[in-house]
């Protein structure tokens, strides 16, 4: 039996003293990789493929399951004190060393577009983790295809705010008639108005949010919000919690163009501008009006602070996902951050327009002073399966090793939006020569 996919690790561009090869291939939808106190490695595996969500391990004799039914998708594994935290849909779950699953945490608001993302720990001895919002750009539409589902489902402040009042018509994708057209509010069901002024309570599952708990669950805390999609957020070793986080796409009600990718510093109590703000500007400005739509304006009234400015950008639709920071000097700079750039999901997210020639590689940030470098890339700057080279496909997360090798889990093949290929998944090596 041939390979799910071409690789060819002289496909991919990585400064001269270092070199890159296959760890591994063949897996199915990996989105998180992690060792244990053991240097025993774990890959997660989404479940978007089958419906089941796993944990792998590695052994002598290849990758075995070790915790599965995890409601799709899995979004990340960690290890703390000889458990397993499982970041899945709405939830988070231990699995004990015995292999007992225990849910620690539910009712997450994770049914539409973004959803909670791994777990990590700080020396408080809490639990962090990233809460994604509904929809695109803070109003329920056509293009939030778990309407039908959830009908009632929506997005959630942080913070009580009042509105503008600006709604938005759609077609109603919850009625037969083929005429029917339906009017939305932001932060409300769909089909459901809004006045200008009107109050949104606050919850503490917000959506766009970061929320902090013990490691058993209780005292659920939010630490920040105002942020689109937290894929992965991290602590340095000075304590500073890190975040990498989605711009907005060009689709939906209110569709927003070349919104950045955001990697930030975290401070709690923040507003970090979404739905209102990106990059730190307002979408107001001329810059983020989609061609031939209509320019962005305030859904929010009064905003609860002006937002803080990125650390780094990203080109929009890069996809900023797992990173980690180099605390080897013989690899490269102590602290740089080393993030992978997962690519577009174009036409869909882009407004119709082309794969944009960004993402799909692993870029290096130098958090004191925000620049960006590209580090491994395919020789074309596309998806490997774009020109049929045998490179980078999917990068989703970026891990260093007890070896002092950096791991990138490339997820593999994905056709149309979100659709994944089996057995296309990849764990690359990356080692200083």
């Amino acid at each position: 039996m041939g390979r799910a996919r071409p690789l060819n690790p002289d496909d991919i561009i990585v400064p001269s003293q270092y070199r890159i090869e296959v760890f591994a291939e063949g897996l199915t939808a990996p989105i998180s990789l992690t060792f244990m106190d053991t240097g025993d490695m774990l890959v997660a595996d989404a479940g978007i493929t089958d419906g089941n969500g796993k944990v792998l391990k590695r052994t002598t004799n290849g990758f075995v399951v070790i915790a599965e039914g995890f409601d799709p998708p899995l979004t990340g594994i960690n290890v703390y004190q000889g458990h397993i935290y499982v970041s899945h849909r709405g939830t988070i779950t231990v699995v004990k060393p015995d292999g007992h699953k225990q849910d620690i945490l539910s009712g997450l608001p994770s049914w539409g577009d973004h959803h909670n993302n791994q777990v990590v720990f700080g020396r408080d001895g809490k639990m962090y983790f990233g809460q994604g919002t509904a929809t695109n750009s803070g109003v329920v539409g056509e293009d939030n295809r778990w309407v039908k589902k959830y009908p009632l489902f929506h997005d959630y402040p942080g913070m009580s705010i009042r509105l503008s009042g600006q709604n938005f018509i759609t077609r109603n994708v919850l009625s037969q008639a083929a005429h029917d057209l339906a009017v939305t509010g932001a932060y409300s069901p769909f089909g459901v108005p809004t006045n200008p002024g009107e109050q949104v309570k606050e919850i503490v599952k917000a959506s766009g949010s970061i929320l902090r708990a013990n490691p058993d669950g209780s005292d659920l805390q939010l630490v920040a919000w105002g942020l689109r999609n937290l894929f992965r957020i991290k602590f340095d070793r000075k304590n500073r919690l890190f975040a990498a986080n989605h711009g907005m796409d060009e689709r939906g009600s209110r569709p927003v163009a070349n919104s950045p990718d955001e990697f930030h510093r975290i401070r709690f109590g923040v507003w970090y501008g979404w739905p209102d703000y990106t990059g730190g500007y307002p979408v107001t400005l001329p810059r983020f009006k989609p061609a031939g739509k209509p320019q962005p304006t305030f859904l929010l009234s009064e905003h609860p602070m002006l937002p803080p400015h990125p650390i780094a950008i990203f080109a929009p639709h890069s996809a900023i996902m797992g990173f980690d920071f180099n605390y080897d000097p013989n690899f490269g700079p102590v602290g740089e951050v080393f993030i992978a750039e997962f690519g577009s999901e174009a036409p869909g997210t882009t407004g119709g327009k082309p794969a944009p020639r960004v993402g799909h590689r692993v870029s290096r940030i130098d958090i004191k002073t925000g620049k960006v470098r590209n580090f491994a890339m395919n020789r074309s700057g596309y998806a490997a399966s774009h020109t049929g080279s045998g490179g980078l496909e999917r990068p989703i997360d970026v891990v260093f090793g007890p070896d002092g090798s950096m791991y990138v889990v490339d997820m593999g093949i994905t056709v149309g939006f979100g659709n994944l290929i089996p057995n296309t998944g990849v764990i690359w090596r990356i080692s200083r020569t």
